[in-house]
């Protein structure tokens, strides 16, 4: 079981490509690349200790959010530049899902910034000294690991790379192309598990162990927990997650901002 992911990964590597009549043949090339740069892009800003961070942003909140939205363009690329239908669906499921996972995911990053009145990673883990947010905005974190989970179409959300289409944007996907977007999908997955882990969880803050060891044990455990909803829940239907994230998700989101707000004053 431990050595499945590197078989997978070895056996991609020496399949040939697939192609599909008349594709866009560079926008498909590009396609995880570009996935794969948006997630290193977001996972640069999470600071690993208090010292050690790849790109020190001062809005480090807002360009995380950023980040995890233009996972849109990579997404739906792959999906259409493949110019077959089963890919294209997938991507309009995208596309058409995405702000219900945009909202709740950024108004919870947001309830994490109002206790410390900052936009910066380092200022909202340090604001945690006393008491971690999970405690504090009890629904922060839940919110935004469903609403990463949905935007690294995973578990339960996973729906652009549906099994119902057969692998969805992937579906025409093979070879070395596919190994790299399976790896962009997983290194989003891990941004986001290290985002809720300094937003939520302290970040580096702990006794004993040095500062980066605690942030990697609590990225750790965030994404344990998100690997685990693959396994212990169904997918979702495409149009009941709408609805339920318009009408629940998102008042609740706003609800725990202004939780944030009145622990602030």
């Amino acid at each position: 079981v431990v050595a499945a992911p590197a078989r997978r990964i070895a056996l991609g590597a020496i399949q040939r490509r697939t192609t599909t009549e008349r594709p866009d043949a560079p926008a498909w090339a590009l396609a995880p690349a570009l996935y794969l740069g948006v997630a290193a892009a977001a996972l640069a800003v999470v600071p690993l200790s208090k010292t050690i961070v790849a790109a020190d942003v001062e809005a480090g909140l807002v360009f995380f959010g950023a980040a995890q939205a233009m996972a849109v363009i990579p997404v739906f690329l792959n999906g259409w530049s493949s110019n077959s239908m089963l890919p294209l669906i997938g991507a309009f499921r995208f596309i058409a899902q995405a702000l219900s996972y945009e909202m709740p995911s950024l108004l919870a990053l947001l309830s994490a910034s109002v206790p410390a009145s900052s936009l910066a990673l380092h200022d909202i883990v340090m604001s945690q000294s006393g008491l971690w947010n999970v405690v504090r905005i009890p629904f922060g974190l839940p919110l935004f690991l469903f609403a990463s989970a949905g935007l690294s179409f995973w578990g339960p959300a996973n729906l652009p790379d549906g099994s119902d289409l057969a692998g969805g944007t992937s579906a025409e996907t093979a070879g070395v192309h596919l190994v790299v977007w399976h790896a962009a999908r997983a290194a989003m997955l891990v941004a986001s598990a290290a985002m809720g882990a300094a937003a939520f969880l302290g970040g580096w803050l702990g006794p004993g162990l040095p500062d980066w060891a605690w942030m990697v044990t609590k990225t750790l455990a965030v994404l344990l927990v998100l690997i685990a909803t693959r396994h212990i829940a169904g997918r979702i239907r495409p149009e009941r997650y709408v609805v339920v994230s318009w009408t629940v998700l998102i008042p609740l989101a706003l609800v725990n901002v202004l939780i944030a707000a009145a622990v602030a004053l």
